[in-house]
């Protein structure tokens, strides 16, 4: 099922989420999730982002062949803790499915330690550097309630007020579904 993305403005992404009960059966969600994801040509997508205020994200960085090492970096985190945020600030430029045709750079830690279930609920703690640090770090903002404008300068917030002031009242051209506050 491929849900609409929930665009800036609704109070969902701005909610801390909740926990999922240990062994909740997460997989059609999950599936979903990814498939939503692919059919708006994502390569994250939080749960906030589907109206649903829980501990999960899902990534997919497969389609970026230009970055080293993407290949087989699909997967899902469930109830993830972050641990640690290493290494030098490094810039890149960042998007958002909630926040659609916006991109403006970001400076993010190069390195992170992260705890998380996958979907049949293994316990793992790793650590990601590069791109695939960058792609988690954003989507576990989602699920603190944090959203990647939110690290931008108050200039360029003022800047870019009334496209957000748009998006937020669906003003704003998309090739997937979307949902916002009325």
């Amino acid at each position: 099922m491929i849900y609409p993305i929930v665009l800036y403005g609704d109070p969902v992404l701005r909610q801390p989420t909740t926990e999922i009960a240990h062994g909740t059966d997460l997989k059609e969600l999950i599936r979903d999730m990814f498939e939503t994801m692919e059919h708006a040509q994502g390569i994250g997508l939080a749960a906030p982002q589907i109206g649903k205020s829980i501990r999960l994200f899902v990534v997919d960085g497969t389609g970026l062949e230009d970055e080293p090492g993407m290949e087989g970096f699909r997967k899902a985190f469930v109830n993830p803790v972050m641990l640690e945020e290493l290494g030098n600030d490094w810039e890149c430029e960042e998007g958002c499915l909630s926040i659609p045709n916006i991109r403006e750079p970001v400076a993010r830690r190069e390195k992170l330690r992260i705890r998380y279930y996958d979907e049949d609920w293994n316990l793992h703690e790793e650590e990601y550097d590069g791109m695939k640090a960058r792609i988690i770090q954003h989507e576990y903002d989602h699920i603190e309630g944090k959203l990647f404008i939110d690290y931008l300068t108050p200039l360029k917030k003022r800047l870019l007020k009334s496209k957000l002031s748009d998006i937020s009242r669906g003003k704003v051209d998309t090739e997937y579904r979307i949902k916002y506050k009325v």
